[in-house]
């Protein structure tokens, strides 16, 4: 039993959103002040325009509560830049990140370092006389 002063804490949730928009100056604005205002917090933002130039995608992830994200998909829905608003949760989807690293690298040590990449299907980006960049 928890004590009369203790809060129970609500566990923390990510979840990715896909928010099409007018591809419009100000929408992301609109979108980051509308999170600021009601202090949902944005773990990652992307923004593209899609193959329709009038039509931009934004791919968020935000964090919080049950709650707190069933609210940000409905304050979203509310903005009148906003076109759709589809969360991922329960679609099957692939989650992954983008990372560019710089590793020195010798002559000598290159072939174990291309190994290492192919390994974890990773790929080289560019290569210089004593790095690569992977």
């Amino acid at each position: 039993m928890m004590p009369e002063n203790a809060t129970a804490e609500l566990p923390t949730l990510k979840r990715t959103l896909s928010v099409t928009v007018e591809n419009k100056f100000g929408v992301l604005a609109r979108i980051a002040t509308l999170f600021a205002a009601r202090g949902f917090n944005i773990d990652s933002l992307a923004v593209g325009e899609t193959e329709d130039p009038h039509v931009s995608r934004m791919t968020i992830v935000a964090s919080g509560s049950e709650t707190v994200l069933e609210q940000v998909e409905k304050q979203l829905n509310k903005l009148i830049d906003v076109i759709q608003v589809q969360s991922f949760e329960k679609l099957p989807h692939i989650e992954r990140d983008l990372s560019l690293i710089k590793v020195k690298a010798s002559e000598s040590t290159k072939s174990k370092i291309l190994q290492i990449v192919e390994t974890y299907k990773a790929r080289v980006a560019d290569t210089a006389p004593d790095s690569l960049l992977i």
